[in-house]
């Protein structure tokens, strides 16, 4: 008999595809750099976020669903965090040279916390969604 000790099971993060990830999470960065340089103030605001929101959502999905990624719930679950992480280093970054002053999520704590929470509910969505597409497709066992 075996009578190694129970570790936890790491399997789930290890399925991962971390640098899909990131380029996920860098993909969304559109929104805000199509703030920062005007282009949604010339398309039309609320509908030009909105729009951007849409269609990059709509590539996370197809991304992980066409990569038959192990664990696509996760995956864009981490990619809304990630995307949270680097909107706020963008706009630590860019707001001093933009507004002339540190501004953004990155003066408050609390901001901080939002936009986590906000963009882990946005991968959450959409891991839900891209779970739904992959068994509509057939495209394999199912795991979050």
């Amino acid at each position: 008999m075996n009578h190694q000790p129970r570790t936890p099971d790491t399997a789930p993060l290890r399925d991962i595809p971390w640098s899909l990830v990131l380029a996920l999470g860098t993909l969304a960065l559109v929104r805000p750099l199509m703030s920062a340089t005007g282009i949604s103030e010339a398309i039309g605001s609320p509908w030009a976020q909105l729009g951007a929101t849409l269609l990059i959502t709509a590539a996370w999905i197809a991304a992980v669903v066409v990569a038959r990624v192990p664990r696509p719930f996760l995956t864009l679950v981490f990619t809304g965090v990630t995307y949270g992480v680097l909107a706020i280093v963008v706009s630590a970054v860019l707001s001093p040279f933009l507004l002339g002053e540190l501004q953004g999520p990155i003066t408050n704590p609390f901001a901080i916390v939002s936009v986590l929470v906000t963009n882990a509910l946005w991968g959450t969505v959409s891991g839900g969604i891209a779970l739904a597409v992959r068994a509509a497709l057939g495209r394999g066992p199912v795991r979050g």
